[in-house]
């Protein structure tokens, strides 16, 4: 991959300065245009064609869910944009909003993170790739809770099913996952073949199953 174009949408004066700075840093992002607004970002995005869009989840007019809304319509306009959405909330029912279109091309990363530029990067370089990725705090919060559905189907996965979900729900491959958590790669395929059935996810052909199990895994935690 080449140099990937950035369109960065940020209120705060400071945040927006400092991010600015950030990316400069950074050879192989280039920073193609700069808003204040949704109205603003999605006019940077007709004009400059960026790769990936970095957005606040708030910002005006409303202040209150522009950066879930930038994700939903780019969805639709520029299908082939992807969009990290930065937020201060570790809450499941943010995170699920931004990803319920597919978490293809889609990232969620915490405010207080973004001065970790590898982490940054990381979270641009993969949507920009057409994958996901979603901060690990948010996964932490997700696996620490102790709300879950009793009838969930996330129940009826084994300790490890779980410990493979997360890590498909931070948008890792499988050999990453195996990575992760110091297993074998045919064993992380074994893990997710038992996962997506126990979820009752079959093969269909306009909806990736990982993308499935992650919705479903978010779903259970937001309805808990």
């Amino acid at each position: 991959m080449g140099s990937i174009r950035v369109v960065l949408a940020e209120d705060n004066l400071l945040v927006r300065e400092g991010l600015v700075a950030l990316l400069a840093t950074v050879d192989d992002i280039e920073l193609a245009g700069v808003a204040e607004d949704l109205p603003g970002l999605l006019a940077a995005v007709d004009e400059h064609q960026p790769d990936v869009v970095l957005t606040d989840i708030r910002m005006p007019p409303s202040h209150s869910d522009e950066g879930v809304r930038a994700a939903t319509t780019l969805r639709s306009t520029h299908p082939d944009v992807g969009v990290v959405v930065i937020s201060q909330f570790a809450e499941p029912a943010y995170a699920l909003a931004v990803l319920e279109d597919g978490t293809k091309g889609r990232g969620y990363v915490l405010k207080d993170r973004v001065d970790d530029l590898q982490h940054l990067v990381g979270a641009i370089e993969a949507v920009a790739a057409g994958g996901s990725f979603i901060d690990e705090d948010v996964v932490d919060a997700l696996i620490r809770s102790r709300s879950m559905l009793v009838d969930s189907p996330i129940t009826t996965l084994t300790p490890r099913e779980r410990d493979v979900l997360a890590e498909i729900a931070t948008g890792r491959n499988n050999a990453a996952v195996a990575e992760a958590l110091s297993v074998s790669e045919h064993a992380v395929e074994k893990h997710t073949n038992a996962i997506f059935a126990k979820l009752g996810l079959t093969e269909d052909s306009s909806v990736n199953r990982r993308v499935k199990a992650v919705l479903v895994y978010l779903a259970g935690e937001r309805a808990s």
